[in-house]
């Protein structure tokens, strides 16, 4: 291979980087790193198909979430269940958009988002679940949510 050819080769990998690296950029707006750890609250900033998604800490392992402030609880894929080597003994019925389907109680340690955590969250392994983490009700509903001009601003409330 003549030197030019791995010039070449370079110029052209270090193109495909910069472009996948700026397109996920625009498309996950919210990495832990631009979170910060403010522990009173974050500001996530909406993807360009609507939805909020961000990077998260469970069990203090990075996942990834997508807020959604319509699901009662915190719904884990199973892949994600096993990373996180969750357990449950507790299979309950669950009707959801996709229809009814069984899911399996856990409690998780805790949640973080930027620097706002809650503590001993409910949540519900969902074996059918496409995606990482559906981030409900079950930590939203001990935080201030509020969404204006595409940001949602997620506040640490003292109980």
């Amino acid at each position: 291979m003549s030197r030019n050819s791995i010039i070449y080769a370079i110029v052209w990998l270090s193109l495909v980087f910069g472009i996948y690296y700026l397109v996920d950029n625009i498309q996950n707006p919210n990495k832990m790193w631009r979170l910060g750890d403010n522990t009173h609250e974050v500001v996530l900033k909406r993807g360009l198909d609507g939805h909020y998604r961000a990077e998260a800490l469970i069990n203090d392992q990075k996942v990834n979430v997508l807020v959604d402030t319509g699901a009662t609880g915190v719904a884990i894929s199973q892949a994600v269940a096993d990373k996180l080597q969750l357990k449950s003994l507790t299979a309950v019925r669950t009707n959801t958009a996709n229809g009814d389907s069984i899911g399996y109680m856990v409690r998780l340690d805790s949640v973080q988002v930027g620097g706002v955590q809650a503590r001993n969250v409910s949540a519900m392994i969902a074996p059918g679940l496409d995606g990482d983490v559906l981030l409900g009700m079950s930590y939203l509903g001990r935080m201030d949510v509020r969404l204006y001009k595409g940001e949602m601003t997620i506040k640490q409330v003292s109980d």
